[in-house]
């Protein structure tokens, strides 16, 4: 992240430019985060309806591991570098 300039040091004309040139990231990574965000719900929805075939078909959908897991996680223990799903 860039430090933050000397506001007192710069132009009209520099401080409009920057104005600008951060709008533009914002729009940017506005962008990408909706992208993400798509990804996401694409992802989830594809979970839930394999969830549900499971559940229909007799099998369980949470299991011992899965609570394991979220024990894990919710006490800070689980490690960055493990699997998911």
């Amino acid at each position: 992240m860039d430090t933050f300039p000397d506001l007192g040091s710069l132009t009209d004309q520099e401080l409009k430019d920057l104005i600008q040139n951060l709008t533009e990231e914002e729009i940017d990574i506005s962008y990408k985060r909706r992208i993400l965000h798509g990804k996401i719900d694409i992802l989830r929805a594809e979970l839930v309806n394999r969830l549900r075939k499971k559940h229909e078909g007799g099998e369980d959908v949470i299991t011992g591991a899965d609570v394991q897991r979220l024990t894990d996680i919710l006490s800070g223990r689980a490690g960055a570098d493990e699997p998911t799903g």
